[in-house]
């Protein structure tokens, strides 16, 4: 096991090793769990087989974060330039994105040379779309970065599931936004998933077409130009999605259709629970203030975020967005979700669960104080939350 050292004048040696250095290649390995469902079915012969990668995401690794705990070890910050700086973990990265372009080839392939049930081909291409939605966390820690080349494979990565716009919104505009009512990308308290993604998805593309666009024009180009950030990646994806459509014909319309929506809708899973209900405060210029930890939703569990490139670590990912994903810390006092992201995608998909969960985690949370107007509030649920909480003695005592 590697171990990172150095000399500190006032601290003598200071030496990190990383525990998890080899475990990270579970999220090399996960994306080929997609094609389990197809190997189960050609032993058994059982379409039935296609849904366990499906049990996998949501049963087997909501299974696993309770089994193995959170972590909540950090490497020393006078360590962080070396583990930086160390190529293995950029190379795991690296290294997924062929992956993910040969799941769907081989999912796609599957699905237009075999005779299998229309049920069976919703099902494959619902688990191509979850695990491509991974494909978005490998942008997602690819598109921050400052060199050239990870910016590209950023853009070529994301464009398996057919989101060209991702890394530029992302970037640019839900990290400006984020945990503000401006944010089409942060979901508010009392907004349902299903309310969220009529707003989020549009949003994003109308945020990041804009930002782009502005770009450009300061640049004296067209929106329409090659140089369009988004159409380089959507020129990626109509090659291969059209020529998936050319090879195996009109069964691809809606294999890709449910796999691009599917894959989409697990990023507007992340978004969701990420931000929700959080808020950052108004200053007196007018102006957001800084994003910190606690305006972002935390998670420590081991197995899934092993499997996401630490994406869950997200309070230090807002704070310091450029910082790699083996080098993210854990804070105490940040906002905390009970479990990992796939069993709160699931709580999240029943919206009266999801609030029985997080509404009253939200208000607890000390910087939030039982107020709701230190909330981010959906408007049409404000005066049923505000009756729900009604502001205490305390809380008026500090607004006079």
């Amino acid at each position: 096991m590697k171990k990172f050292t150095m000399q500190d004048s006032g601290r003598g040696a200071i030496s990190y090793q990383d525990n998890k250095r080899y475990l990270w290649l579970a999220s090399v390995i996960y994306p080929m769990v997609a094609l389990s469902g197809i190997g189960m079915y050609w032993t058994t012969g059982s379409e039935w087989s296609f849904l366990v990668p499906l049990l996998f995401i949501y049963g087997v690794s909501t299974l696993f974060d309770g089994l193995f705990g959170v972590d909540t070890s950090n490497p020393p910050e006078e360590l962080v330039g070396q583990l930086e700086e160390d190529t293995y973990y950029r190379w795991l990265t690296y290294i997924t994105i062929p992956i993910h372009y040969a799941v769907l080839l081989i999912l796609a392939t599957f699905v237009g040379t075999q005779a299998v049930s229309i049920p069976a081909v919703v099902a494959l291409a619902i688990t191509g779309g979850i695990y491509s939605g991974l494909g978005l966390v490998t942008a997602h820690e690819l598109g921050h970065k400052k060199s050239t080349l990870e910016r590209n494979l950023a853009k070529i990565v994301q464009a398996v599931p057919a989101y060209g716009h991702f890394c530029l919104e992302h970037n640019r505009g839900h990290h400006r936004d984020v945990a503000t009512p401006e944010d089409p990308a942060s979901s508010r308290m009392g907004e349902s998933i299903y309310r969220f993604v009529l707003r989020e998805i549009p949003g994003a593309f109308r945020r990041a077409w804009k930002i782009e666009q502005n770009r450009l024009e300061r640049r004296g180009e067209s929106r329409w130009s090659w140089r369009n950030e988004i159409l380089q990646s959507y020129a990626l994806t109509a090659v291969l999605q059209v020529g998936l459509l050319v090879a195996f014909g009109w069964i691809m319309i809606p294999f890709l259709a449910v796999h691009n929506f599917w894959a989409w809708w697990q990023l507007t899973s992340a978004n969701y629970i990420e931000h929700y209900g959080l808020l950052r405060k108004k200053e007196a210029s007018g102006r957001y203030e800084r994003c910190q930890p606690h305006h972002s939703w935390n998670a420590n569990h081991v197995f899934s975020n092993l499997l996401l490139f630490h994406l869950e670590r997200h309070s230090d990912h807002h704070a310091h967005p450029v910082r790699r994903y083996q080098c993210l810390r854990d804070f105490p006092d940040v906002p905390s979700l009970p479990t990992g992201y796939f069993a709160m995608f699931v709580a999240a998909y029943i919206p009266p669960l999801w609030y029985s969960i997080m509404d009253h985690r939200l208000m607890a949370l000390p910087h939030i104080g039982g107020d709701l107007d230190n909330v981010n509030v959906a408007p049409h649920r404000r005066a049923v939350l505000e009756a729900r909480y009604p502001k205490t003695p305390s809380i008026l005592a500090e607004a006079a």
